[in-house]
């Protein structure tokens, strides 16, 4: 077998989620919602598959979609896009990546990315044939600082892979973080591939900046969104890319020889919902910025040091006030005593890695996350023993 792929462990994500099961625990490892999603956007996906066309559609998307998302980005993010050299669909925006990061890289380019970072990540470097060069971060801003890029970014450097908004941490980059990158990776070939599939879901006003808006980045850039998150349909798997054309080529290349193409009917559903009003979007990031100070005040009644989340699904919390030091061992005590499923955010890293923060996902219904929090409550005089 493979030894890139045969070698990898089974995820946390699946040994919580499984672990939630055993114990009949609440699940708020997995960063998925529990409510069905925006009506109106699921049942043209519906009326699709009865009345429209469910054949193979174009590699690249349908010309309705790849409009959709150039006119989108254009309206909410200020950049314009020609939806027909410059606008990929994949299924999904995991797809997308293995796309950009297989058909980018070559043996024995350096490929820097920051951690904590998406598990499939170092994988694909590691299968395209690229050398990581990793920028570990840290709480309670998770933001690099200039020298760590000019540790890891050189003439070697063939890809810059970032997650903004990030997750695990639920730190929101500002716009001069993505400026000091570009400076950085000026005199070199590097081309960054950008991880936004959270750029709807940020909070307290905040306003997402796309690495295609950064001078210095429009031309060496791939963007990756993700339908699923911006309607909180995870199971869709219909991924947004946008780049120069000569970089898409390329994208679009690898892409022909994964997924090939995208089911029609969610592609018809994404580009109507992509045209809803302004007020939708405010609605839901309004929606779960409540639900995330709901979670955060429940927390801190349970006596978790709760660090800022700026945007996703997640909040953190800092387990060093409690003398935790092992943040796995701590997450399988609290799906058995407590009950209640989370992530430790040791396992976004490689090699040495922050041990005591874990991450809760908040994206649930208000009765859930009170029933957490009262088995929080109840078992935290033994959790911090």
């Amino acid at each position: 077998m493979n030894s890139v792929f045969a070698d990898l462990p089974t995820t946390i994500f699946e040994e919580m989620s499984q672990r939630a099961r055993d114990n009949a625990a609440i699940n708020l490892g997995q960063g998925f919602p529990d409510d069905p999603g925006p009506e109106d956007v699921r049942r043209k996906a519906a009326e699709a598959v009865l009345d429209g066309y469910n054949q193979y559609p174009s590699m690249m998307g349908t010309p309705e979609l790849r409009t959709a998302i150039a006119a989108h980005y254009g309206h909410h993010h200020g950049v314009t896009l020609d939806p027909m050299s410059e606008v990929l669909v994949t299924s999904g925006a995991t797809e997308a990546l293995a796309a950009s990061i297989l058909g980018l890289v070559s043996p024995g380019d350096e490929v820097v990315l920051f951690e904590p970072a998406y598990d499939a990540y170092l994988p694909l470097i590691r299968q395209a044939g690229g050398i990581p060069r990793i920028v570990k971060l840290a709480p309670p801003d998770w933001r690099f600082r200039r020298e760590d890029l000019a540790r890891v970014i050189g003439p070697k450097t063939g890809l810059v892979i970032i997650n903004n908004p990030n997750n695990p941490a639920g730190a929101v980059w500002p716009r001069e973080d993505l400026e000091a990158l570009a400076a950085a990776i000026a005199d070199t070939p590097a081309i960054v591939v950008s991880d936004e599939v959270w750029e709807h879901v940020v909070f307290d006003g905040r306003s997402h900046v796309p690495v295609l808006a950064v001078p210095g980045l429009r031309e060496r850039s791939v963007k990756i969104g993700s339908a699923g998150k911006i309607f909180s349909l995870t199971g869709w798997k219909v991924g947004l890319v946008a780049a120069a054309p000569p970089i898409l080529k390329a994208v679009a290349k690898t892409h022909q020889f994964l997924a090939f193409t995208t089911a029609p009917n969610l592609q018809a559903a994404v580009a109507y919902g992509l045209g809803k009003d302004d007020a939708y979007f405010a609605a839901m990031r309004l929606r779960l910025q409540g639900l995330r100070d709901h979670f955060s005040s429940g927390l801190r009644s349970a006596g978790f040091t709760v660090l800022p989340s700026a945007g996703t699904y997640f909040v953190c919390a800092d387990l060093a006030p409690l003398g935790v030091t092992d943040d796995q061992a701590f997450c399988r005590r609290l799906v058995s005593e407590a009950k209640v499923a989370a992530i430790p955010v040791s396992a976004f890293y490689s090699g040495d890695a922050v041990r005591h923060v874990v991450r809760f996902c908040f994206a649930k219904n208000e009765a859930t996350l009170d029933e957490a929090i009262g088995r929080l409550v109840q078992a935290a005089p033994a959790l911090a023993a």
